[in-house]
């Protein structure tokens, strides 16, 4: 999978129809905080409050060109992927079932329902739901949105081709990873763009198959994925990430929930952002990294802000949510 900037830029004009460009700041509270200049990619500021909407966008384009007909589609999510999938498919007359494990956020629950969603629960974690998501659609005539699409990323990759447009001399950007759709949209942006900055995967370490599976060469799923930060908890790597992300990524950092609890304060009380686990865990990465990064250019996708009440009041009393 490649893109061009042609197919970047015709990404973002479609992208650019239904919401605008995400701002990035260089906070200086960050700066002082970790020695460097940081730049924040703010996703948590789409329509959706996270960067999957993007790929709604330019998937169902193609989904309208390439399949006419269609009644509806059928895909699983912990959250973020389901309200773009379900915003995009209402608007286009579609119905959308979207499967999601059995104690999933509340607030995304409600978000994805809100959105025109039917809301599914299955299974014990995001990849049960997403194999009972696989075969409803099969038996129901349904399409079958997978988490990771050409047009899925192609989307996504709208964000750091914003970034990497405005900001074009980077050193290092930190990106999350859970089925990949974003840190390889990132890769594949900066590499079309020429840039030269280092891109930098950020795993849970609860849930650390897209490392482990970098770090052996080949794919390795893992027997749970229990973490708060939901947009992570992925136990088996999708292998056509896995070609993008091994090749393109300078190395894999694995974060603890403590971490990211950290992280999703520093966030509030730096520049008052809510930050969801999925994206704090850059911040959190950055700050394993404080030593190395010193005095370089560095960003981090901040890629949603969907994190439910109650974790958020306990983040910031001091504790960690527990799941």
């Amino acid at each position: 999978m490649n893109f061009t900037v042609e197919d970047l830029r015709a990404a973002a004009d479609l992208v650019y129809t239904q919401m605008p460009p995400t701002p990035q700041y260089a906070w200086p509270q960050l700066a002082e905080r970790f020695g460097c200049e940081v730049w924040v990619k703010h996703e948590n500021h789409t329509p959706t409050g996270a960067f999957k909407i993007r790929g709604g966008i330019t998937f169902f384009d193609w989904l309208r060109r390439t399949h006419p007909g269609i009644p509806g589609i059928c895909t699983a999510t912990r959250g973020n992927h389901g309200q773009s999938q379900a915003r995009a498919a209402i608007a286009a007359g579609l119905t959308a079932k979207v499967y999601v494990p059995r104690g999933n956020s509340v607030e995304k629950n409600l978000a994805m329902r809100a959105f025109g969603a039917e809301l599914i629960e299955h299974g014990q974690d995001f990849d049960e739901a997403r194999e009972e998501a696989f075969r409803v659609a099969e038996a129901e005539g349904l399409m079958i949105v997978p988490p990771f699409h050409e047009e899925l990323v192609r989307g996504v990759a709208t964000y750091a081709f914003e970034l990497l447009t405005a900001v074009p001399d980077l050193d290092t950007i930190y990106v999350p990873i859970g089925c990949g759709s974003g840190i390889c949209g990132t890769i594949l942006a900066r590499d079309a763009l020429g840039a030269k900055a280092e891109v930098v995967g950020v795993v849970s370490e609860n849930a650390q198959t897209a490392k482990l599976s970098v770090d052996a060469g080949t794919l390795v799923e893992t027997p749970s994925a229990r973490t708060f930060a939901d947009g992570m908890a992925v136990r088996v790597p999708v292998a056509e990430a896995f070609e993008i992300y091994s090749k393109g990524a300078a190395r894999i950092l694995s974060v603890s929930d403590a971490e990211v609890a950290e992280a999703i304060r520093i966030y509030y009380r730096d520049i008052h952002n809510l930050a969801e686990g999925a994206g704090a865990a850059p911040l959190a990465a950055l700050m394993q990294e404080r030593e190395r990064m010193q005095g370089k250019k560095v960003a981090v996708i901040l890629c949603g802000g969907n994190i439910d009440t109650d974790w958020f009041l306990t983040v910031m009393n001091g504790g960690v949510p527990s799941v």
